[in-house]
């Protein structure tokens, strides 16, 4: 299989420096040549004692009817390449091209420019959630100025990917984000009491900040859910949110242990108060928060079912 690594983004994010500063570190370098597919070309170019010295061949395909399995093999056997680096055009959607067979994605990189996030997000938010969805990093830049925004535009991604690596910067390099002055509830509170937004921000931050609430509190309103494949006295109580638009809603919610679980119904309102622990979780296959249940009791239905995260 050929290794691919997809950088996406749209014009002015980013994505050209990101891809000029990668072929030249030293943990990328290869005997083998890389292919560089470079869908849309911007303002940056590509340097071309830069791409001999690093042994990348770049090609142009900036016609989307192009982009396709025949076309990538026929470059693919013209070069003859280690690995493919493909910069993305940022108005096409990858998942309406089909690459060849033998092709691996092995990373996909999404790159945004943080002075323009906003208005994509606003305006054109079904292709940057696109983006987002099938990337393990997002590397928001040029964030100079933007501190007040960061923790709010973290938020929005992660409602979108909550798996993946995002990284913030400035013209400094990397910023260290930190959101708890920005989280709706109080974090010296015991218990914690979550609403209904809180909710959604506890959920996420809780991924990224565990220990932040390791042996904590919580309560709120939860619906009850079981999952098939949920061991004998547990269960998940959470809520559905709406991750990017109407059409596009999930939900949301952190194993909980709790020796009456059979008693509980699918999609009942249950209040819950839990002890949050970090332990490994089978259906997680990682570390991360279980909640041990301290009292469950049934409640009405919140007045808004599902949550958004804006």
């Amino acid at each position: 299989m050929t290794s691919v690594f997809i950088i996406n983004g749209f014009l002015d994010s980013g994505k050209t420096d990101f891809i000029n500063y990668t072929i030249t570190q030293p943990y990328f370098q290869d005997r083998r040549a890389t292919l560089l597919i470079v869908c849309e070309e911007g303002e940056k170019e590509y340097d071309p004692k830069v791409l001999e010295r690093t042994r990348t061949i770049m090609e142009v395909i900036d016609e989307e009817d192009d982009f396709n399995a025949r076309n990538l093999m026929e470059l693919e056997k013209k070069h003859r390449p280690g690995r493919i680096v493909i910069e993305f055009n940022g108005m096409w959607l990858l998942k309406d091209h089909k690459l060849p067979w033998n092709w691996k994605i092995e990373q996909q990189i999404t790159m945004i420019n943080g002075a323009t996030f906003e208005s994509y997000f606003t305006n054109m938010k079904s292709l940057l959630a696109e983006q987002i969805r099938g990337s393990e990093l997002i590397i928001m830049n040029r964030c100079d100025a933007l501190e007040d925004k960061i923790a709010s535009y973290k938020r929005n991604i992660k409602a979108l990917n909550q798996q993946a690596d995002i990284i913030f910067e400035n013209k400094n390099g990397e910023m260290n984000v930190t959101l708890e002055e920005d989280l709706p509830y109080d974090l010296t509170n015991d218990p914690i009491v979550l609403s209904d937004k809180g909710y959604g921000i506890w959920y996420l931050d809780a991924l990224d900040n565990m220990d932040r609430y390791k042996g904590r509190i919580i309560e709120y309103t939860g619906m009850v859910l079981h999952p098939q494949q949920f061991p004998k006295g547990y269960f998940v109580p959470g809520r559905m949110a709406m991750t990017c638009c109407a059409e596009d809603i999930a939900f949301l919610g952190y194993a909980c242990k709790y020796d009456k679980e059979e008693e509980l119904k699918n999609r009942q309102y249950i209040k819950v108060r839990a002890k949050v622990n970090i332990e490994y979780f089978e259906d997680y296959g990682k570390e991360g928060p279980v909640l041990e249940a301290i009292s469950i009791e049934p409640c009405g239905k919140p007045k808004e079912e599902v949550i958004s995260f804006t």
